[in-house]
């Protein structure tokens, strides 16, 4: 096996120099810098990580805290993060908090005890825990897909030190209820996700928003929350089912939630759209499968994943900049699990963005719009 001296000999330096390429501890000429990467690649070196971290303090290797296997959603993202983690020479160390705030608290120290450089972490619905331990610690941090605020009781009124990226959320859903009221449909539900968490939060004010920009009233019977995941939402969709007047369309809040709720009206022998009209948030591998085809609000997963690791290795590159909060827009895929005849349309056509709120106008009624009230 090669050794760093048999590299310094063959690309004619000092071993100090190869650790200097290696570690980027100094400055090298790129003439020289290139022997040695030239020299590393023919002898197949293999540099010892232990003994780099040592001379650096540095591990090269970043940890990722999300629900990867419990939440498919996340599997894109963490390929975003991967992508970026291995182009620039980081390895990942993976862990499920399982949205639990208990076990994303023992897991984040975890990684934090094997020295990770920093930390990528998708947080729970009560992060204030995990916020304090990262804090106290110094730990850089970028929070990924869900808003954190500082902890309640903080009077300190300072921002969090944290960079956070997350997708656009009230915007999105404003847009499925306004394209379903302008479709006629007068009683639209909404199955939410998990309370406490920032996406659940924000898609119910995008819900209201439509609402309003509909010009339709605010019924709370018409929103119950399935928590994120299937089982709930399977049970908060046939408790919306069972009202004395049901909605006819419905908005689902995650990818999980709907087959939850795909389940459930089947279980009752409706047909989509043909007794329910449905859109969900979040677009997923199989939507175009099904019959009808889903439509739905396609989030940015793989570039929020690359956006989160960029932002970590700008921290660690400047541990003092100010904190950012990064918003990535979302897509309109329009399909015909809504309602509407199929159409061809290119992902990247303007009609698929999601357009500001501003634009965002009630639909006029119909015959059709008279039969849904």
């Amino acid at each position: 096996m090669a050794t760093m001296a048999d590299v310094a000999r063959s690309a004619g330096v000092s071993v100090a120099t190869v650790s200097h390429v290696l570690n980027d501890t100094r400055p090298v000429l790129p003439a020289t810098r290139q022997a040695v990467l030239t020299a590393i690649e023919e002898l197949g070196y293999t540099p010892n990580t232990l003994a780099r971290s040592l001379v650096t303090s540095r591990t090269r290797s970043i940890g990722l805290a999300v629900s990867a296997i419990s939440n498919p959603y996340f599997t894109e993202i963490l390929q975003g993060v991967e992508a970026g983690a291995l182009e620039h020479g980081y390895s990942l160390l993976i862990a499920d908090p399982h949205d639990d705030p208990e076990h994303e608290r023992k897991v984040v120290q975890l990684l934090h005890e094997r020295r990770v450089d920093g930390m990528i972490v998708a947080p729970s619905a009560d992060p204030d825990a995990l916020v304090a331990y990262l804090g106290r610690h110094s730990v850089p941090t970028v929070f990924l897909d869900r808003v954190v605020d500082a902890p309640v009781g903080d009077a300190s009124g300072d921002a969090l030190p944290f960079d956070q990226v997350c997708a656009e959320n009230i915007e999105p859903t404003a847009r499925l209820v306004t394209h379903l009221a302008g479709l006629g449909h007068r009683r639209i539900g909404l199955v939410a996700g998990l309370p406490g968490l920032s996406t659940t939060r924000e898609r119910i004010a995008g819900y209201r928003h439509g609402l309003a920009a509909a010009g339709l009233p605010h019924d709370e019977r018409l929103l119950a929350h399935g928590d994120s995941e299937s089982d709930a939402a399977e049970r908060a969709t046939a408790t919306l089912l069972s009202l004395a007047a049901p909605p006819t369309a419905l908005i689902t809040a995650n990818n999980a939630m709907t087959i939850g709720a795909l389940r459930a009206l089947r279980g009752r022998g409706l047909s989509v759209p043909g007794d329910l009209a449905l859109c969900c948030f979040d677009d997923f591998a199989w939507a175009d499968l099904f019959e009808p085809r889903l439509t739905a609000i396609a989030q940015p997963s793989r570039e929020m994943g690359a956006e989160a690791l960029r932002l970590l290795l700008d921290r660690l590159a400047a541990p003092d900049r100010p904190a950012q909060l990064l918003r990535l827009p979302c897509a309109f895929v329009h399909r015909t699990s809504c309602g509407c005849p199929e159409r061809q349309e290119s992902p990247n056509s303007p009609n698929s963005l999601i357009n500001p709120m501003s634009s965002i106008s009630p639909g006029r009624e119909t015959s059709r719009d008279r039969r849904r009230r």
